[in-house]
C-alpha cells in the first residue's frame, strides 16, 4: 500500500518537473549570459609580440659554416618589405632568400662565406606577429666565421647637402682601406641602410681604422661606378670604441598608463653622431639628346650637356645661311632655332646635318655629325586648314553683322602680337615689372612706352629703364616710391616679332604698396667670418622667397609681407651667387648648407633682428620640421585594441603589469 502511494508522488512530481524543464533551461542560459557581460565575444586580443625562442646556427655562434639559417619564433610571424628593410652585412653581391614559413624565418645566403668574419642580418623593425601585427621592434641576428665575433657599431645620419633633408634607404658603408681609390673599386666592407629619419647603424664592426661613405647604389656592386650615383663621403677616420652608460627607459602599457620607467645600463657604442652630406656631381658627359619641333616656326635641339662651342647646323634641304635666329638656355644643353623665313615655317620636315662634340669612352670630347629629319608636329596642311576655319567663322559673323545693319569689317585683321605683362594691382617697392613675348622680337619701341606716376591729383611722368633679359623676357625697371599711383601706357605697334606681329596698345594702372604693411629682417651671423655667404629667405614650403649675400656678417631683407618665414645659409665659396655640388675624383665637397632651426615671424611695421650661429647645432637638428618633406615613418606600436574594445564595452580594462 506505502509503496503504491511512492510511485504515485514520483510520477506526479516526473511530470511536473517535465512541464518546468524548459524554464529551468532559460534561467540557466539567463544567468550565464549575465555572467558573460564583462568579457568581449572571442576573448581579449593578442597583443603580445613575438619572441625569438631559438636559432640555427645559434644567434651570436662562432665557426659557423652554413649558409642557410632558420630563426624560431614562439608564434607566426610575417616580414614587412625585407628587401628594402632587411640589410646583411657584409653586403652580398648575389640577393639573398629571406622568406618566412610559419614560426620560422629563413635566411639562404648564395654568396660564399668568407673566413674570419662577423655576420650581421639586421631586420630592423620588419618583423611582427601574423595575427595581430604585433611588431616585435628592431632585431639583429649575428655569426660568426671564425673565433670571435664582432660586436661593434657607428651610428649617424645622412642628409641631402643642398637642402639637410634626410634621405631614406641610401647605402652607408665602412672601408678599412682608406685610399680614396677604394671607393670606386672595392666593395664596402660593412654595410647598412638610412631609415626614415636618415638615421643608420653599422653593426657587427671590428676594432681598427675606417673610411666612410654613403652611395644610392644604382647597380648592386656596392661601389661608386656611376656618376649618377648620389654619395656622401668623409675623410675622417672613424675609429669604432665603446663605454658603459645608462639610459632611461620607459615603458607603456598603452597610450595613457606607464608600466615602468627603468634606468638601465647598456653598452655605449661610439661614434653615433656621424653625419654625412650626400650630393649628386653634375653629370657632365656630353651627348646628343633629341630634336623637337613642337611649333612649326622654330625647332630645339636638347643635349646632355652645354658646350662653349655652338654646333653647326646645315642644311640639306634648304639654306641654312642666316636662316635662323638661336636661343640658349643657361647651361647651353638646349639650343632653340627660330626660323627667320616663313618658307622654312611652312616646310613640313627639315632635313639637317649636325656637326657636334660629344664624350666618348675615355671622357674626351671629340667631334660627331649626325643626319636628322626634323619634323613638325603639326603640318603645313593642318594648320592651314585651321586657318581657313577660322577665316569661315569670321566671315560668317562680319556677314551677320551687315545683314542687321551692325558695324562690320570686309577685311580680317591679323592676330596681334601677345605681349604678357608681369604687373599685379599692388607692386612691391623691390619689385619691377616683367614683359615675356611668345617670339622673338625684330624691334622693341621704348618711345612707345609711357609711365606716369601719381602724385596729389596729377599724373607726371615717371623714369624708367627697359632691359633685355634674354630669351625673349624683358625687365622694366622704375624708380617705384611707396604710396603713388601709376600707369603704364603702351602705344600700338611697340613690339614687332620677326614675322612682322605687332602688339596692340595696353593702359594698366597700379600702386606701389606702403612701407606700413611690411617687415624688416637683419640677421647677424657670428660665425664663418671670411666665407661668402648666399642667405635665403624660405616660406613653408622649403621655396626661396628672397635672398641675398651677407656684407660683414649681416644679411639684410626689406618688404616682407607679414608671414612666417624660415632661413637657409649657403657657402658659396666660389662666390658664383648659387650652391653648387661636389665632385669625388677633385676632392671636391658640395658647398655648405645650413638651416636656421626656428621659425621667424614678420609682422607690418615690425623691424627684426636675429642672431645666428649656424655651427653651433648639428646639421641633423637643424631643419625645422615644418619644411622637412621627408617625415619619419609612423613607428610600429602595439595597437593596443583590449583596451579601445573594453572602452565601447563600458567595462574596465586592467592589463597583465
Amino acid at each position: 500500500m506505502m509503496i503504491n502511494k511512492i510511485d504515485k508522488w514520483i510520477k506526479t512530481h516526473k511530470k511536473a518537473s517535465a512541464m518546468y524543464l524548459p524554464f529551468y533551461v532559460l534561467a540557466i542560459l539567463l544567468l550565464a549570459s549575465c555572467a558573460k557581460m564583462g568579457q568581449p565575444d572571442g576573448g581579449w586580443f593578442d597583443e603580445t609580440p613575438p619572441k625569438v625562442i631559438g636559432a640555427s646556427p645559434e644567434d651570436k655562434g662562432v665557426n659557423v659554416t652554413s649558409k642557410k639559417i632558420n630563426i624560431y619564433f614562439d608564434e607566426y610571424v610575417k616580414i614587412d618589405n625585407p628587401t628594402e628593410k632587411v640589410v646583411v652585412s657584409p653586403p652580398q653581391i648575389e640577393v639573398p632568400e629571406i622568406k618566412t614559413a610559419g614560426k620560422k624565418i629563413q635566411v639562404s645566403l648564395v654568396d660564399s662565406l668568407k673566413p674570419n668574419t662577423t655576420y650581421t642580418i639586421d631586420f630592423s623593425d620588419a618583423i611582427s606577429d601574423n595575427n595581430e601585427n604585433n611588431p616585435m621592434g628592431n632585431y639583429t641576428y649575428s655569426f660568426s666565421t671564425g673565433e670571435k665575433i664582432d660586436t661593434m657599431e657607428v651610428s649617424g645620419y645622412v642628409l641631402e647637402s643642398e637642402n639637410l633633408e634626410p634621405i631614406k634607404g641610401i647605402l652607408v658603408g665602412l672601408y678599412s682601406d682608406t685610399a680614396d681609390s677604394a671607393f670606386r673599386t672595392k666593395p664596402m666592407l660593412r654595410v647598412s641602410r638610412t631609415d626614415s629619419r636618415g638615421r643608420f647603424v653599422i653593426k657587427g664592426v671590428a676594432p681598427g681604422s675606417y673610411r666612410i661613405y654613403a652611395l644610392q647604389d644604382m647597380d648592386g656592386n656596392y661601389m661608386f661606378s656611376q656618376k649618377s650615383e648620389k654619395i656622401a663621403f668623409s675623410h675622417d677616420i672613424i675609429v669604432p670604441s665603446f663605454k658603459p652608460d645608462t639610459r632611461q627607459d620607459t615603458t607603456w602599457v598603452d597610450s595613457l598608463h606607464i608600466k615602468s620607467i627603468d634606468r638601465v645600463a647598456y653598452t655605449h657604442f661610439l661614434p653615433d653622431d656621424i653625419v654625412l652630406r650626400a650630393f649628386t656631381e653634375s653629370l657632365t658627359d656630353r651627348y646628343f639628346l633629341k630634336a623637337e619641333r613642337k611649333d612649326a616656326n622654330n625647332f630645339s635641339l636638347f643635349f646632355s650637356y652645354g658646350d662653349s662651342i655652338m654646333p653647326v647646323v646645315r642644311g640639306l634641304n634648304f639654306d641654312a645661311e642666316n636662316a635662323f635666329l638661336i636661343e640658349s638656355s643657361l647651361q647651353q644643353d638646349t639650343l632653340t632655332y627660330w626660323l627667320r623665313d616663313t618658307a622654312l615655317v611652312n616646310q613640313d620636315t627639315l632635313q639637317i646635318e649636325l656637326s657636334y662634340r660629344m664624350t666618348d669612352s675615355t671622357g674626351v670630347l671629340v667631334s660627331r655629325t649626325d643626319t636628322l629629319d626634323v619634323l613638325a608636329k603639326e603640318s603645313y596642311a593642318k594648320r592651314q586648314k585651321r586657318l581657313n576655319k577660322e577665316l569661315e567663322e569670321w566671315t560668317k559673323k562680319q556677314e551677320k553683322r551687315k545683314k542687321k545693319g551692325e558695324p562690320y569689317d570686309s577685311v580680317m585683321a591679323p592676330k596681334p602680337l601677345d605681349v604678357k605683362i608681369g604687373v599685379a594691382s599692388q607692386l612691391d617697392p623691390d619689385k619691377n615689372i616683367s614683359f615675356s613675348f611668345p617670339t622673338p622680337l625684330a624691334h622693341a619701341d621704348t618711345a612707345g612706352i609711357h609711365l606716369y606716376a601719381k602724385h596729389d591729383t596729377l599724373w607726371y611722368r615717371a623714369p624708367f629703364e627697359f632691359e633685355d633679359m634674354g630669351n625673349r623676357n624683358y625687365k622694366l625697371r622704375g624708380e617705384w616710391r611707396p604710396d603713388i599711383e601709376y600707369s603704364l601706357e603702351i602705344d600700338s605697334a611697340a613690339f614687332v616679332d620677326i614675322y612682322g606681329l605687332a602688339s596692340k596698345p595696353v593702359k594698366q594702372g597700379f600702386k606701389v604698396s606702403s612701407l606700413d604693411e611690411y617687415s624688416t629682417l637683419l640677421v647677424n651671423i657670428t660665425s664663418l667670418e671670411n666665407e661668402h655667404l648666399l642667405v635665403q629667405l624660405l616660406n613653408g614650403q622649403d621655396q626661396v622667397v628672397k635672398e641675398t649675400k651677407a656684407v660683414n656678417g649681416v644679411a639684410e631683407f626689406y618688404y616682407l609681407k607679414p608671414e612666417k618665414y624660415y632661413l637657409r645659409l649657403i657657402v658659396d665659396r666660389n662666390n658664383n651667387g648659387k650652391w653648387d655640388t661636389g665632385d669625388y675624383d677633385k676632392d671636391q665637397q658640395a658647398e655648405e648648407v645650413y638651416y636656421y632651426p626656428e621659425v621667424i615671424e614678420c609682422k607690418a611695421k615690425w623691424d627684426i633682428t636675429e642672431s645666428w650661429n649656424p655651427t653651433e647645432r648639428p646639421l641633423d637638428r637643424q631643419k625645422p620640421g615644418v619644411i622637412t618633406k621627408q617625415k619619419p615613418d609612423k613607428e610600429k606600436k602595439v595597437k593596443n585594441q583590449n583596451a579601445d574594445r573594453a572602452k565601447k564595452l563600458g567595462i574596465q580594462y586592467v592589463p597583465k603589469m
